[in-house]
């Protein structure tokens, strides 16, 4: 990839994603996937004017090698300096990059008791630094370079160096960075996103109905929920784009009140593994059934993480014209794939998505309903057949998106 192209990706990350000030402390965490795009990242956060800037890299053979030869008392092991050690940068704090490419199904022969063995341990030992990221004090941005691997998964038919051409021009599209100035770009798209917020703010809609194929679900929201479009703020007032890309807007559902069966639209890439053909039914806010035509034994991992791994962390409306979704092209990345749909998530809900949740304590939250868990899993529902309804506290039943588009 031309390095002017990845100057721009980078000052993406950097100035939307991250929006560096100076004298900000800057954490990136990527793979060795990623190491030119990462190597201008750190780059153009000194040049931002970082005051610090720290690098951790991983690689994908590191993990593999892991799962494949630890003995099966040491998945269990986490470092108690490790939390200390991302504690004491949590507290500065050093704000955070991540980079990386897909994983995709990397860790499919590996017996998934393993993966939730060491995956619980890392979470469990890292759980109290929640209360860091609630807070708003710390911006980060999550996206996702373009590998052979990846490339070859998207376009299995075309020849290796092709097929990363190509997913090199998709990504830099659906990103902006090919537009001749990629920050007002996303300054405009902030702003379109924005309005939609506001729209569904005044509403303060009680419940959602979603109904679309082998899916007829009504989630009611959570008292003071609050729609996420766009850009988040630190309670300083600096603008921060959590995922590049985004075209979501999500809030936060009643962990207790979820009523109905859901079907996923699309595949889902979680611990190392490709989830297909899956769904839930919810009763009273919890998943009592589920079926998957491929790897179920991962959903049943997942949902046995812990108590609110089976309830609803966050919803998100995307409509089908979005550009991920018009690619046409699916991603088998979380990132861009629940970009492309409305989705999702299992598991822990967002303090941002109460009005003053980041001054609320865990449990103030879940007493409105908002969720408490250790995971946080996305997995998409939209397309052109979904139609989604909101009901206002006073009986008004409003379209939000008909056929998967915008109803207002």
């Amino acid at each position: 990839m031309k390095q002017t192209i990845l100057q721009k990706y980078a000052q993406v990350l950097i100035q939307v994603g991250i929006n560096v000030q100076a004298g900000d402390c800057i954490q990136i965490t990527g793979d060795t996937d990623s190491l030119e795009l990462i190597r201008e990242v750190v780059r153009a956060a000194w040049q931002a004017g970082a005051r610090d800037v720290k690098t951790r890299l991983t690689d994908k053979a590191f993990d593999l090698a892991y799962y494949e030869e630890a003995r099966d008392e040491d998945l269990d092991y986490f470092p108690a300096f490790e939390a200390d050690y991302q504690e004491a940068m949590l507290k500065v704090p050093y704000h955070r990059v991540y980079v990386s490419s897909p994983s995709l199904d990397l860790l499919a022969h590996i017996d998934q008791a393993r993966i939730q063995r060491s995956q619980k341990a890392a979470l469990t030992a890292t759980r109290h630094l929640d209360k860091y990221m609630d807070t708003g004090e710390v911006k980060w941005v999550v996206a996702a370079c373009p590998s052979p691997r990846w490339a070859k998964a998207v376009f299995p038919d075309l020849e290796k160096e092709e097929a990363l051409d190509r997913l090199w021009q998709v990504v830099l599209s659906i990103c902006r960075v090919d537009q001749a100035d990629p920050v007002a770009a996303w300054k405009a798209h902030d702003a379109s996103l924005k309005a939609r917020e506001a729209w569904l703010d005044q509403h303060d809609f009680d419940y959602l109905h979603f109904q679309g194929p082998d899916t007829d679900l009504t989630v009611h929201l959570a008292q003071g929920h609050k729609w996420i479009g766009g850009s988040s703020a630190t309670p300083q007032g600096i603008d921060y784009m959590a995922n590049i890309p985004t075209e979501e807007l999500f809030t936060t559902p009643h962990a207790l009140k979820v009523e109905g069966r859901i079907r996923s639209t699309k595949p889902l890439s979680v611990m190392g593994k490709i989830v297909d053909d899956f769904g839930f039914t919810f009763k009273e806010g919890k998943v009592v059934d589920f079926f998957a035509g491929q790897n179920p034994e991962v959903l049943e991992t997942l949902l046995n993480m812990d108590e609110g791994a089976r309830r609803l962390g966050e919803v998100a409306l995307v409509p089908h014209s979005s550009p991920v979704s018009q690619s046409g092209l699916l991603f088998k990345s979380t990132l861009f794939d629940e970009n492309a749909s409305c989705h999702f998530a299992l598991g822990m809900a967002y303090a941002e998505a109460i009005h003053g949740g980041a001054g609320m304590t865990a449990e103030e939250r879940q007493a409105l309903g908002s969720n408490d868990s250790m995971i946080h899993i996305d997995f998409m529902v939209g397309g052109p057949d979904l139609d989604i309804s909101g009901v206002t506290k006073d009986g008004q039943r409003l379209a939000i998106l008909s056929q998967g588009e915008w109803a207002f």
